[in-house]
């Protein structure tokens, strides 16, 4: 016997079936390091995400009426996993002076459902239960339980931007969901 065998009893020997099985497990684990990266996205970063990208942009300041309500529309982009989702939402802004602004959700605070401004009678009308409310948000007659829902607002360079919520309806309290 050669002097090496006789100090290394155990030979470790590379045998297509050892490589074969070292090939499958790095390349499982790659797979499965791939394939976890959104969910952990989807636990970790859609809340890191949230916290930068609250403003969103609305419209120039230009573009707002003094006096006047004008609904606004905006594009939001969104992210969940791989899924890209772009939806388009509104504000109803109400421009009291040159840089003052009040920005209310859209949705009624009764039922959910979306209101309208009625120029003629100066007042803002929810056509599924007959909530109306003052241009400056609160209740006039109707069931609804709270006043229109305003949302944070910021003017930056000429530009509005808004954060948007949703808010629970029925409920005397704002809250947010």
């Amino acid at each position: 016997m050669n002097e090496c065998e006789e100090c290394n009893p155990v030979r470790v020997t590379t045998t297509r079936r050892r490589f074969l099985i070292a090939l499958i497990a790095i390349a499982s684990s790659l797979l499965g390091v791939i394939l976890g990266l959104p969910f952990i996205n989807a636990l970790i970063g859609s809340k890191v995400r949230t916290a930068k990208d609250k403003w969103i942009r609305v419209a120039e300041l230009q573009a707002i009426p003094e006096g006047e309500p004008v609904r606004l529309n905006f594009v939001m982009n969104g992210q969940d996993a791989f899924i890209q989702q772009t939806t388009v939402h509104s504000v109803w802004v109400i421009r009291r002076s040159p840089a003052e602004l009040t920005a209310f959700s859209p949705i009624c605070p009764h039922a959910g459902c979306y209101y309208n401004w009625s120029a003629g009678l100066k007042r803002f009308d929810c056509p599924c239960h007959g909530s109306i409310f003052r241009i400056d948000g609160p209740v006039v007659s109707g069931p609804a339980p709270r006043p229109l829902d305003t949302l944070p607002v910021k003017i930056e360079n000429g530009t509005l931007y808004v954060i948007w919520q949703r808010f629970k309806a029925g409920v005397p309290e704002k809250i947010e969901i």
